[in-house]
């Protein structure tokens, strides 16, 4: 299982989200996206995570403000244990478990 944890937004607000091996879900602020993240700079559908067990594989959907793995702005990447994964202004670290 992965686990994506952000840090505290300045109202104290977090997001966790929890991926088991083949899963596929979205990210954005809209709420068909599965992964809800209602923060600034977050596009409605802004990537698609795909969960393996080596690691989270990233695809940006078109994003407006892009997605960023490690500080470098990616149109596709693998996310792996201890990486940091950011959409917005809202950056995860992604552990393994």
């Amino acid at each position: 299982m992965w686990i994506l944890q952000s840090a505290p937004d300045p109202d104290g607000d977090t997001f966790t989200f929890r991926l088991e091996a083949g899963a596929i879900k979205t990210v954005g602020r809209a709420p068909r996206a599965e992964f809800v993240v209602d923060a600034p700079l977050v596009s409605r559908l802004h990537c698609r995570l795909t969960a393996t067990d080596e690691g989270i594989d990233i695809v940006d959907l078109d994003s407006t403000n892009g997605t960023y793995i490690n500080d470098q702005r990616v149109t596709s990447g693998c996310i792996k244990n201890g990486d940091r994964l950011r959409v917005g202004r809202v950056e995860f670290t992604v552990d393994a478990t």
